[in-house]
């Protein structure tokens, strides 16, 4: 196992930087998720750390050493791609070991090793079978299987669960979880899935353009995004944003009055705001409410999603050019066309300034 620390890494393709100077310390043993749109540069940074890409400017180190000119084959890291890979005429003993063999290591421990990864994986009785005789749930353990028998201080994977349906994803989700838990070496991810990066890491990191815009435990992020990129990035549903102008602020709440003339308080310091100043309310979709004490806001359902055990209803909100989003108990099912009262407290709400920035909350 082995830390991984990454200092001013910069990554230019001609005259394009996609990585602006990226700072960031993952501790030994830590599960760590890249998250961010397309194009963000999650996966250049993961090429980089492997050795894919050589980077502009910064160092990486890997344990205690700098790995900048090091090839991948001496980085001790091992990385499962978004496709297999699997050579089809060996059978799965055979793609485990190639590594291995092709390495010129010992019979003896290349089985060892391989068998030890298939029990890790269950997939001990899928040893002598072909990657087409393979559903692709167990084609990316033989992936991984492959990966474990480098014995690596430090696994990355790139968007490993993109090419699986939804309900694969949840399962493979479990065994990513477990396989952490049971090797417990450095991992770094990367997903587009914000649901991914929610369920399964230590830390997140949030990319965007090449910057990094926050790093923090899954609900540290969600419940105190930095900015308006991270509120509206993590949670799924995404955040609502209501827009408003400040009335007042001080250094226990900010009141703030909507387009559609609602007056709403919200629990922040906002002792460094002025009056007049645009902002913007976010409140997450479960957090408002048909019933409560706080702001009421009047919206009217133009569309019903009803899942079992909850109902989300998108709302158009007067003054406002977006949808609104909230989470109802599955048993509570408004009709389109309906006009709903939706009341926001204090302490749920988020604020976000004139620069995006959200304001600290209490």
């Amino acid at each position: 196992m082995a830390d991984v620390r990454l200092t001013g890494v910069k990554k230019s393709f001609g005259k394009t930087e996609v990585l602006h100077g990226i700072d960031l310390d993952i501790a030994d043993g830590e599960f760590v998720v890249f998250v961010g749109p397309s194009g963000c540069g999650k996966s250049t940074l993961l090429r980089a750390i492997a050795g894919l890409e050589e980077v502009s400017a910064g160092t990486i180190s890997i344990g205690d050493r700098v790995v900048n000119d090091l090839s991948p084959s001496d980085r001790g890291i091992a990385m499962v791609f978004q496709s297999y890979a699997l050579y089809p005429h060996m059978s799965v003993y055979q793609n485990m070991a190639f590594g291995l063999t092709v390495a010129r290591a010992d019979k003896a421990e290349i089985d060892r090793r391989v068998r030890a990864a298939a029990t890790v994986l269950n997939i001990t009785d899928y040893l002598d079978r072909k990657p087409k005789a393979l559903s692709g749930g167990q084609r990316q353990r033989v992936a991984i299987g492959r990966a474990i028998v480098r014995e690596p201080q430090v696994f990355l994977f790139d968007e490993p669960l993109s090419n699986l349906d939804a309900a694969l994803r949840v399962k493979m989700r479990y065994e990513f979880a477990r396989l952490h838990e049971e090797l417990n070496t450095t991992m770094v991810y990367v997903t587009h899935d914000q649901i991914e990066a929610m369920t399964l890491a230590d830390r997140i990191v949030v990319l965007n353009a090449g910057h990094i815009e926050q790093v923090g435990a899954p609900m540290a992020l969600y419940e105190h995004p930095r900015n308006l990129f991270v509120a509206q990035f993590i949670g799924s549903p995404k955040m609502n944003l209501i827009a408003a102008e400040l009335v007042e602020g001080s250094a226990t709440s900010a009141t703030v009055r909507t387009a559609a003339g609602s007056t709403i308080r919200v629990a922040v310091d906002a002792s460094g705001a002025r009056a007049g100043d645009k902002v913007t309310v976010g409140i997450r979709p479960e957090q408002l409410t048909l019933a409560g004490s706080g702001a009421t806001i009047t919206a009217v359902a133009t569309f019903v999603e009803t899942l079992g055990n909850a109902t989300f209803a998108y709302l158009d909100c007067p003054g406002q050019p977006d949808t609104l989003t909230v989470q109802l108990p599955g048993d509570v099912r408004p009709g389109t066309g309906d006009t709903l009262t939706l009341h926001i407290a204090p302490d749920q709400a988020h604020l976000f300034g004139p620069d995006g920035n959200a304001f600290r909350r209490l």
